[in-house]
């Protein structure tokens, strides 16, 4: 994690692009480019983030200069020299890492691009995650001009609840620049943020809708019980299922298909949400109002757990328990030996929290808890849960803590 960032060599930076380019070729991608005609190297781009085709999109829009990329500590298993090679920044999720910042004041002394996703994960349905309220600061300490590169289309070709590729086309991307190195220094950092903020207001669904893009594939339905997680007409949680282009509950048995147009329709009576953000939305208001009244409880749910101290590999902790209340979030177990661990996460710790959906395809849904040394990796089994209602309770959660001390919300959230 200490070690200093690498300047792409010259000799890797057009298989950078050669790497790229079939795939955003292949998308159709467009690239449009607002207030960049005097933006060159040093600055900061701040990317949004749905999909593995951003990193390639975001190459070809700002080739031939070469950036570093911050990217999590998973990405790095089995290829750690190359995505250092290339200019990858090692960094683990929601966490208050003081060496990152020296790093990225090291790529900008280099006279580099230094690309950050302030949203630290794949958007759940394809729309804007919180961002870090420190990230106004930190554009105004950094100094130099940010621009923004928004996607649009990633998210509907290859959805985080189901990444099997739609291909869609075409896609469209915007690079702008935001704030001038001028700019900024008359800028308050809640300025900033607002700014932001609005730059990364997006809506996958919506763009699908306003240009018409069908999708075809067949299973296009299955995986989005991962984010819809509640059925609006019975109100039962961890009852949805999905098969085909079907969306239904187990529970009291309404089903709703998936258009080739990205919406939901009902099969026989009322259309609660053909919207897929408005059903998600409407699962946030019912967590929130779990977390006003304060009765927000996970339970205990059993848990296995695996390490990842660093990029070679991940190790199995072993079994024990998850709990996540009004408090945060608390894991206790043991190992092979019969040696404890623990790890508790207090909701002042946490304004969001890193989860994966059937993570590398064999080990299920999970929810990923970090120190500066290690990442947990906390795997529920045997039990009714939804990892999507425990991102969403982080969230909640620490804007409710924000409000009872008197502290402005993490931007993006109401």
């Amino acid at each position: 994690m200490k070690r200093p960032p690498m300047r792409t060599a010259w000799y890797l930076r057009p298989l950078t692009l050669l790497l790229s380019a079939p795939d955003v070729l292949r998308h159709r991608a467009m690239i449009t480019k607002k207030r960049t005609e005097e933006l060159k190297p040093p600055y900061i781009l701040l990317c949004n983030h749905n999909a593995f085709l951003d990193f390639k999109v975001a190459t070809m829009a700002i080739f031939p200069h070469r950036a570093n990329y911050i990217v999590a500590i998973d990405g790095f298993i089995g290829r750690e020299g190359l995505l250092r090679r290339v200019g990858c920044i090692c960094k683990r999720k929601f966490t208050q890492d003081l060496l990152l910042i020296r790093q990225i004041r090291r790529v900008l002394k280099n006279g580099d691009i230094c690309m950050i996703y302030p949203e630290a994960r794949y958007s759940l349905c394809g729309t804007t995650a919180v961002l870090p309220a420190s990230l106004g600061t930190l554009c105004k300490h950094l100094g130099v001009p940010v621009a923004t590169l928004i996607c649009h289309g990633h998210h509907i070709d290859s959805p985080f609840w189901n990444l099997h590729p739609r291909g869609v086309r075409p896609t469209e991307a915007e690079l702008t620049l935001q704030f001038t190195a001028e700019e900024l220094k008359s800028a308050t950092p809640e300025e900033i943020n607002a700014r932001l903020v609005s730059a990364f207001q997006y809506d996958e669904y919506a763009w699908q809708k306003e240009r018409g893009i069908r999708v075809t594939y067949e299973k296009r339905a299955e995986g989005l019980e991962k984010v819809l997680y509640q059925c609006p007409h019975c109100r039962a949680e961890y009852r949805m299922a999905s098969e085909g282009t079907a969306l239904f509950c187990r529970e009291c048995g309404k089903r709703w298909q998936y258009s080739e147009l990205g919406e939901l329709r009902a099969e026989a009576g009322e259309t609660e949400y053909a919207h897929i953000p408005d059903w998600y939305e409407w699962e946030r208001a019912n967590v929130r109002a779990e977390v006003a009244a304060g009765t927000y409880d996970s339970g205990e749910l059993p848990v296995t757990v695996r390490s990842l101290p660093n990029a070679k590999r991940f190790i199995l902790l072993g079994e024990g328990t998850l709990r996540h209340d009004m408090s945060g979030f608390t894991v206790r177990g043991s190992d092979g030996d019969g040696d404890p661990f623990e790890m508790t996460k207090p909701v002042p710790s946490l304004y969001s929290c890193h989860i994966e959906y059937e993570y590398l395809g064999k080990f299920g849904d999970c929810v990923d808890l970090n120190t500066l040394e290690d990442t947990w990796y906390i795997y529920p089994h045997d039990c009714d849960f939804a990892v999507t209602k425990m991102a969403l309770a982080t969230e909640e959660l620490y804007q409710k803590w924000c409000r009872d001390e008197g502290r402005p919300n993490p931007p993006g959230l109401a």
